[in-house]
């Protein structure tokens, strides 16, 4: 999409088909510190049947605002699915720029994009560091 008022509308679209946030994530502990709508977020590490493969994580997030739930979308389909360490080494910075978000968004929106972003590679750290001390 060559204009940004149409990317900006698939932005919310996306922001309309996310499920929504099982209440029993959206505690103040979950609430990401710097975004200006209010953002849960919080990684559930999955078990894989084959032990020589790490653990994956599965992210639960919502939004009280459509275009910032169109962003955990764009996250979602970034870290989903990921192992922790692989979301420590996730260059999203790169995938940003690809998209445009890096010119396109407005500072407030682009602080809370990357306070998502801060959020759940310090979860993705703190599951790491539980594995590592079991």
């Amino acid at each position: 999409m060559p204009e940004w008022d149409e990317r900006w509308d698939y932005i919310i679209e996306l922001g309309r088909e996310l499920p929504p946030l099982d209440p029993k994530f959206q505690t103040s502990e979950n609430i990401v510190q710097g975004c200006m709508s209010t953002v849960w977020l919080d990684l559930v590490e999955q078990p894989t049947h084959d032990s020589s493969l790490p653990p994956s994580v599965t992210i639960f997030a919502d939004s009280d605002s459509l275009i910032v739930k169109g962003l955990i979308v764009i996250l979602l389909s970034l870290y989903q699915g990921m192992s922790p360490q692989q979301i420590i080494a996730c260059d999203e910075k790169s995938l940003f720029k690809e998209l445009g978000l890096d010119l396109h968004l407005s500072p407030n929106r682009r602080n809370g994009l990357f306070a998502m972003v801060q959020r759940v590679k310090q979860l993705a750290t703190q599951l790491l560091q539980s594995q590592n001390r079991n």
